[in-house]
Formats: C-alpha cells, structure tokens, sequence
C-alpha cells in the first residue's frame, strides 16, 4: 500500500517500542470507519490480536456531546490525497482510539499507543488537515483535545477522479490486509477470550452462500448496515456504554461466486454427464 506523506518536517522519532496491531478502519465495505460501520476500540493489549477492554486513559477528557461525532452520518471521501493521508498505521489507531475515549489529547492517546507525545501531535494534525478530526475544544495550555468529525467515512473506488479511485483501491487493500490479520490473529487466541464470550453466538465464524438478485442483495444489505448501526450511540460516547460492554469487531466481506455463476444449472438444457438426457427430451420407446 502506498502511503502519500504530506509535505513536512521530518516527524519525530518514536521510541523503539512494540508498536500496536493496527486496527481497521469500519463502514459498510470498502468504507473506513475506521475503520465496519465503526471500527473497534482502544490499543491492541499486551498479547496482539487478544480481545479485551482497553482501559480510558487517566484524564482523558470527556467524550464528545451526542450530535457532534456519533450522529454525523456518512462522509464520502473524494480527495486522493485524504485516502492516501489515511492509509497510516498510527493514524488507523488514532481514529480507532478516539472512537473508544471520545476525546484525546496527543499525550492521552500517546499512553495509549506506546508513541510519543510529539509523534501523535503531528499525525492528529495530519488527521485534522484532512478533516477527519477536529478540536474538541476545552483544553488547558498546549493539551489540544480531539475528536473524530464523522461517525462513518465511505471510501469507495467509484468516483469521478481515476487518481481518487486508484487511492481508494489502494486503501481498500491496506484496509482489508489490516483486518483480516488481525481477525487470523483474534480467532487463533479464543482460548483465552473472557469466559462469557467464549461461547458467544457472535463470535467465531460463520460463512453462508446466498443465490439473490442484484436488488435482494442491496435490501439485505440496507438491513445488515443498520442492524449494525443499533449500537452507534455508544460509539465515541464510553459513558453510554454498559459496564460489561466489549468491543468487538465485525467483518462483513461478500462477493459474486463467479466461477460458480459461470457452471450450468440443473434443468437449464445442458447435460450435466454424457449421454444424459436434456430438459424437454422425449425417451424412445
């Protein structure tokens, strides 16, 4: 995945630590947010890929105020530039942590990242440029608070611009590759999963081949999308989540079963084996 680095001084080196396991942007496919319909929450935990509830950062401000980040909606990306300005591991997380705290200041979300104060400054005012975050407003001295501007961003390859569709494919890889490691590595540790979730009808996996129409699919789709928005109002907003609440990831990937598309059907008038008898054929008698 190629990555477009606005141009700037060189960002400050970042301490030689485990860096975490980036998170997925979400929205309905191929969008970002952040990263399904809403990506995951909080830094990965000691052991990558491990599923837990990350903890808010101590005086981590409070979170934004209900129709001010949650209910915003969709935004549409258009601009190569803020596709590109968004395929960046950090900023990823930086998206994904603030959607768990609601608001973070650069030293905030650098507890939470293992990055430095310095570093993460500069990628939220990457983030900002590009108007995926904004000032929250509130804070004292050089401690800025952010937030995220947009409950949802959709990044699809049909636009107008080649350059914008091109980037859109390339965030689209970047953010299938993301998640599908960390769901490899999430699935591969559900031994150790908390014990109320190890049998959990949500979890694990599961894999269905549907024969629909072009217009039932995008029914079922509409009504996937907002199954999945049930729960939006806890998004960037911890203090409307229950005490027992987890994040959890959800990964809707569908696609036509060309090779499948392509075979004769039974009783479509093509002999499935030889000297079979077509559809309409009389026997001799």
């Amino acid at each position: 995945m190629s990555s477009e680095q606005p141009a700037r001084a060189p960002a400050p080196r970042t301490p030689a630590r485990r860096r975490p396991v980036p998170p997925a942007p979400g929205a309905p496919p191929p969008g970002v947010p952040a990263p399904g319909v809403t990506p995951p929450a909080g830094p990965a935990p000691d052991v990558p890929g491990a599923p837990r509830q990350p903890q808010t950062p101590a005086g981590a401000g409070p979170a934004a105020e209900p129709g001010v980040s949650g209910e915003q909606g969709i935004h549409k990306i258009t601009d190569a530039r803020a596709m590109r300005a968004l395929a960046h591991p950090v900023r990823i997380a930086l998206l994904e942590a603030l959607v768990h705290a609601g608001t973070l200041t650069a030293t905030q979300a650098s507890e939470l990242l293992g990055e430095s104060p310095a570093n993460c400054a500069f990628h939220l005012r990457t983030l900002g440029k590009y108007g995926y975050v904004v000032e929250a407003g509130g804070g004292k001295g050089r401690e800025r608070p952010w937030r995220r501007a947009h409950n949802v961003l959709q990044i699809t390859s049909d636009q107008e611009d080649p350059l914008a569709a091109l980037a859109a494919e390339e965030l689209g890889q970047f953010w299938l590759e993301t998640v599908l490691d960390r769901a490899r590595s999430g699935l591969s540790l559900r031994g150790s999963w908390p014990a109320g979730w190890r049998h959990n009808t949500l979890l694990g996996e599961s894999e269905h081949i549907l024969y629909v129409t072009p217009e039932e699919a995008a029914e079922l789709g509409e009504e996937m999308f907002r199954l999945f928005r049930r729960y939006d109002h806890r998004v960037d907003h911890p203090e409307r989540r229950p005490a027992d609440a987890m994040p959890v990831e959800t990964l809707v990937l569908s696609y036509p079963l060309l090779h499948l598309a392509s075979w004769p059907a039974p009783g479509d008038g093509t002999p499935t084996e030889p000297g079979e008898q077509q559809s309409g054929e009389q026997q001799p008698e």
